[in-house]
């Protein structure tokens, strides 16, 4: 997508208006009978109004609310860009002008990013009338002085990174897997200037990863351990930020079998680790004064005569034992691998990312991301308001000690699962185990993946974590 700053409108080409409900429309070269129509329209509560004025030139309203809360707004704008977008390419429109009448800058900035998010598409297996099916909308111009091309700029890497992301977990296994995936970081690190170091398996069982190579066992592509590393000369912290991200390319659930209904889209399970990737990718374009390291432990959860069993007892990382009550809760063992990894870096901060607990999605919904913090309640605010600013919205959960009790085992250290209870904090409770530095957990299970078209991310793959985490590293 081409995103340029420009100083006045061309009258010759489509442009979008962005205005308050309140604004007079006489100024916008509309006649008597098509500001009649747009006033009935906003009086039946259409926000978005669209007027053909010759062939290939369109003049769109989109109308805002006089809401004070600017985060609301800001999210207000990303979704009317999606409607937009929908009917500028169903237009065949392949350039949109856009200017604002009296709204913040930020409003602004997000409408834009709302077009580029929504403009995004996944056609890489259609076979038939691809070009037909192609988004034509290719050029975005902005008129406001206000903005900076380099605001401009850090919204085209941010898009490219979370369209990254979206494309990794939108790939089928198996044509993406674990001994593929580095491959694929590799040519990502070229392009956007970061370093990345791949164990294999004899590196992976040396350093003892007993939660990776049980996962592993049934599969019959090798495990993986990635590492990302990006550290420019100005980097203003000694001590890394290390992002971990579970990387289950296609989760079985191993002889604790996934249901049908709940199987086919476990080639998403590797959301967090592509976000990982993304974020990875985004920090190095942008060039940020920032020491930040990513982890992905990567395999998929196979079945063979060789998968792990319910009963058994794994050695990991770090030394503790954990005995295995369920197949299917096997992403909180790879992470928790990682997580003890990550403890050479002696890090300022450990941000982990995956698609952990359907009981995540059933507390908050595809609305928000569950959070834990053990961290400076000063950071960890931080995330949260950073959620609300890019609407990627978090909801903090507890880490009492009494969830830790119920992963209790009779055998081991610990069970890798507490039970039916309170799920997405029991696998958070585990993942504490691992930790011994400040650390935050998001549970994206909830919207990493969406089933309906009804927001700005569309069906499938959203790249969720890679603009809130960005956009928190670029403010510490």
């Amino acid at each position: 997508m081409e995103l340029n700053k420009i100083e006045s409108l061309d009258y010759k080409k489509s442009v979008v208006y962005l205005l308050p409900r309140s604004h007079d429309l006489r100024d916008l070269g509309l006649s008597e009978t098509e500001i009649h129509y747009a006033r009935e329209r906003l009086a039946q509560d259409k926000h978005n109004i669209t007027f053909n004025k010759y062939f290939g030139k369109y003049i769109i309203l989109s109308f805002f609310p006089g809401e004070d809360d600017l985060m609301k707004l800001m999210d207000k704008a990303r979704k009317n860009a999606r409607s937009i977008c929908s009917r500028i390419n169903d237009e065949k429109i392949e350039a949109i002008q856009v200017k604002a009448m009296e709204l913040d800058k930020d409003v602004v900035l997000a409408f834009v990013e709302g077009l580029l998010l929504a403009n995004y598409q996944y056609l890489k297996y259609f076979t038939k009338d691809v070009d037909k099916k192609r988004n034509t909308l290719t050029t975005i111009e902005i008129e406001d002085e206000r903005i900076e091309k380099d605001e401009l700029e850090q919204l085209v890497y941010l898009s490219e990174a979370v369209a990254i992301v979206r494309d990794l977990v939108n790939e089928p296994y198996p044509a993406l897997n674990s001994e593929n995936l580095p491959e694929r970081i590799q040519a990502l690190a070229e392009e956007a200037g970061f370093d990345v170091e791949v164990l294999h398996r004899k590196q992976i069982e040396s350093l003892r990863m007993g939660g990776l190579m049980a996962v592993n066992r049934g599969s019959k592509y090798e495990p993986t351990f990635s590492i990302l590393t990006y550290k420019p000369d100005n980097a203003k912290n000694e001590k890394p930020i290390v992002l971990v991200g579970k990387g289950i390319v296609f989760d079985s659930g191993g002889l604790n079998l996934k249901p049908t209904g709940y199987i086919e889209d476990m080639k998403t399970d590797m959301a967090g680790a592509a976000a990982v990737i993304g974020t990875l990718y985004a920090v190095a374009k942008l060039k940020l004064p920032l020491y930040v390291v990513g982890l992905v432990p990567s395999t998929d959860n196979a079945i063979s005569d060789r998968s792990y069993a319910p009963g058994e007892v794994l050695t990991m990382h770090n030394g503790m034992t954990v005995e295995i009550r369920n197949t299917d809760a096997e992403g909180r063992l790879i992470l928790a691998d990682a997580l003890s990894y990550a403890q050479r870096y002696e890090p300022q901060l450990v941000i982990d990312l995956a698609t952990l607990t359907g009981s995540a999605a059933r507390a908050v919904g595809p609305y928000a991301s569950a959070m834990f913090a053990k961290t400076d309640e000063q950071v960890a605010q931080k995330l949260l308001d950073t959620g609300f600013r890019v609407y990627e919205r978090l909801v903090r959960f507890p880490l009492w000690d009494e969830y830790g009790e119920m992963l209790r085992s009779d055998i081991a250290d610990l069970k890798n699962i507490g039970g039916t209870n309170a799920g997405l904090i029991t696998a958070a409770k585990f993942l504490e185990n691992f930790t011994d530095y400040p650390w935050i957990h998001l549970d994206i299970a909830p919207n990493a993946h969406l089933t309906d078209n009804k927001v700005y991310f569309g069906k499938g793959a959203t790249g969720i974590g890679v603009r809130l985490l960005t956009r928190f590293l670029e403010e510490l």
